[in-house]
């Protein structure tokens, strides 16, 4: 009995236990449906580069046959949409239709394929035609989405263009208005046949079209260049332009003017182009009244870079040569005359260079080889007594007209020289056009200060300033401390000569030596000459209310041609006399501390030095030796504005002699 009821019980565990975990078990028995991974179309992949007709590829497990299908078996279903005469005439006539819709590999496979299957892939001309489709990657067609098919509608009917740039315009003007340039001088020429004027794509390219809409800096900055550079492209050709009996010097008188020499180093924003007189599309001659050259429009055509233009401002000649004396006499004999000045000035002064250093340095050899290293005619131990030579006054002015005029020569380098190898890297170097220009012109501004200071200090020393004597202002000016030349030059002038030749001693100088005397007195031709044409430069419409035009193209030859005088003549003349010759090689700090010592006012300046003692005032001039902190300033700033003269002299004897 109790058998029975235990295994009653253990059955009615079994019943209930199966009950509970029988549909957890079902369902883990039960085997799970695999998924099907939905199959995704291959990527569309263009054939091999070096697939030939009737070769067969496979790309991504899908084989492939380039032109291995006959374009009759096309023809058959798209004859009504393709002609196929015309087809066969056209440029791609010998192709087959495959070549292009390399993706239809089987015919009955397409026949029978419905919806968006049935449509090829998109075709690509670019595995054909490699220049122009890296061509129209990189131009703004592609930017804008523009395609191939978008140009070229009629691929199965293209013919070759032959050169016919009607054909060409026809195309552009699809899209792009002409602006006029149909009855522009450019057009109506490619219209009447000549294929040397210049049709949409002469300027613009054929497939790399350049992006020229836009207000980025770089666009604006490409877009002014672009709008000279194409212009160049022909009418640097004297052949061509000889030929269409056009202007033959237009591209080079451009880049010898201040706008294009500024443009040429990679500033052309800064200036006008090509396109900013004569307009992009609609360029008109002269004698046509709707022309922004016209004498009807020059005035606007000026006024938008200068707005004070005015009817003496457009008689500025922006083509002026000065090499045909008979198309531009005045420019011809203004250059003429400033270079026979540079020639004469050169000329006359390195011979007396040379003539000075020859002399100079013998006689200081042969005085060392026979052991004579010190001074003849002072004691030992008073030939380091220090005298003052320049006062305050004279050291500042000097030091502000060398840092200023250094400032203008490297900063006007670049522009007299925009050709030179060196140029637009000075020119970057310096901060670019834009603030070269500026600096420039705070230089000349300082200069004008000086001058105006040294005018201030002439009217003073005549006036005013007490001298020994009490002479009179005409006694002054022609006195021994006067800059003023006088017949003591000329006499020591010629004592030079004979002592150049070893024909009798050196001349015995007063305060100021001839050479010194020029010096100064050069200053004054020099700020007329290069202040007054660089004023001129500087303000071109104030000046135009009362002058012609014109002579801003003589102030340009002039201002040019003197600054290459005067840096040349500071440069190596004034070098020489000051610093270079062997009597005082390597440098001479007088005129930043002031002082010389008295070997030096006897050898040098012995007239003074005897005046002085007869009034008994030498002992007035008597100085301490400088300051360490004055004598490391001087050498200091001496040897880095020698550096850069010499700098300067190296990049213009570059530019003529490279």
């Amino acid at each position: 009995m109790k058998t029975k009821f235990k295994r009653s019980i253990i059955i009615l565990f079994a019943i209930s236990l199966a009950l509970l975990l029988g549909p957890g078990l079902m369902w883990a028995a039960t085997p799970t449906p695999e998924k099907k991974e939905v199959s995704k179309p291959a990527a569309v992949t263009k054939p091999p580069e070096s697939a030939k007709k009737g070769e067969k590829f496979v790309i991504k497990g899908r084989e492939y046959c380039f032109e291995c299908i006959d374009n009759s078996d096309c023809l058959g279903c798209h004859g009504s949409k393709i002609n196929e005469r015309k087809f066969a005439q056209s440029v791609h006539g010998a192709n087959s239709c495959n070549s292009c819709h390399w993706d239809i590999t089987d015919i009955k496979t397409h026949e029978k394929a419905k919806g968006a299957r049935i449509h090829a892939e998109p075709v690509t001309c670019h595995r054909c035609h490699k220049k122009e489709g890296a061509e129209h990657y990189a131009s703004a067609h592609f930017i804008n989405d523009i395609q191939c098919k978008d140009c070229h509608k009629e691929i199965h009917e293209i013919s070759p263009w032959k050169g016919d740039k009607a054909r060409v315009i026809q195309k552009c003007t699809t899209c792009h208005s002409d602006d006029g340039y149909s009855e522009s001088v450019h057009g109506k020429s490619v219209l009447a046949g000549n294929p040397d004027s210049a049709a949409c794509h002469d300027c613009h390219g054929m497939h790399k079209i350049p992006l020229l809409k836009g207000d980025e800096p770089k666009v604006v900055e490409s877009r002014k260049e672009f709008h000279t550079e194409v212009c160049q492209k022909c009418h640097a050709d004297k052949e061509m332009m000889e030929r269409n009996k056009v202007f033959v010097v237009a591209t080079q008188t451009y880049y010898e003017s201040y706008h294009g020499k500024v443009e040429h180093l990679g500033y052309p924003k800064l200036v006008a182009g090509c396109a900013d007189c004569h307009g992009f599309h609609s360029i008109l001659p002269p004698k046509d009244p709707k022309s922004l050259i016209s004498d009807a429009r020059l005035v606007e055509t000026c006024g938008k870079c200068h707005p004070g233009a005015n009817t003496n401002f457009v008689m500025w000649v922006a083509h002026a040569t000065h090499t045909d004396p008979k198309r531009d006499p005045i420019f011809y004999w203004t250059f003429v005359i400033m270079t026979a000045l540079l020639v004469s000035v050169f000329s006359m002064f390195w011979i007396h260079t040379i003539l000075w250093w020859r002399r100079d340095f013998w006689e200081k050899r042969e005085l060392r080889a026979k052991g004579i290293f010190f001074p003849q005619h002072v004691k030992p131990e008073e030939a380091g007594f220090m005298y003052r030579r320049f006062s305050y006054f004279d050291i500042v002015l000097h030091f502000t007209m060398m840092v200023t005029f250094i400032a203008l020569v490297l900063t006007g380098l670049p522009l007299k020289f925009s050709h030179a190898p060196w140029a637009k890297g000075l020119m970057h170097f310096l901060g670019g056009a834009g603030l070269a220009g500026l600096i420039h012109r705070i230089a000349a501004g300082i200069t004008f200060g000086y001058f105006g200071a040294a005018i201030g200090y002439i009217i003073y020393f005549l006036f005013y300033k007490k001298l020994p004597g009490n002479p009179n202002p005409l006694q002054k000016l022609f006195g021994p401390d006067s800059l003023c030349p006088r017949w003591k030059d000329v006499e020591d002038i010629v004592g030079m000569i004979r002592w150049f030749f070893n024909q009798g001693p050196k001349p015995q100088f007063d305060r100021w030596t001839y050479w010194e005397k020029f010096d100064f007195l050069a200053v004054f031709w020099g700020m007329f000459a290069i202040g007054f044409s660089g004023l001129m430069l500087w303000f071109p419409e104030a000046f135009s209310i009362f002058l012609p035009g014109w002579v801003l193209n003589i102030a340009q030859i002039v201002h040019s041609d003197e600054a290459l005088l005067a840096s040349g003549f500071i440069f190596t003349v004034h070098f020489f006399n000051t610093h270079f010759r062997p009597s005082k090689f390597p440098f001479d700090p007088v005129i930043f501390t002031g002082r010389l010592p008295k070997y030096e006012l006897v050898e040098e300046r012995l007239e003074q030095y005897k005046r002085l003692v007869a009034q008994k005032r030498l002992e007035i001039y008597r100085e301490k030796y400088p300051s360490a902190l004055t004598d490391l300033f001087s050498n200091v700033m001496g040897f880095a504005m020698l550096a850069l003269g010499l700098f300067c002299v190296f990049l213009i004897a570059w530019e003529f002699l490279g």
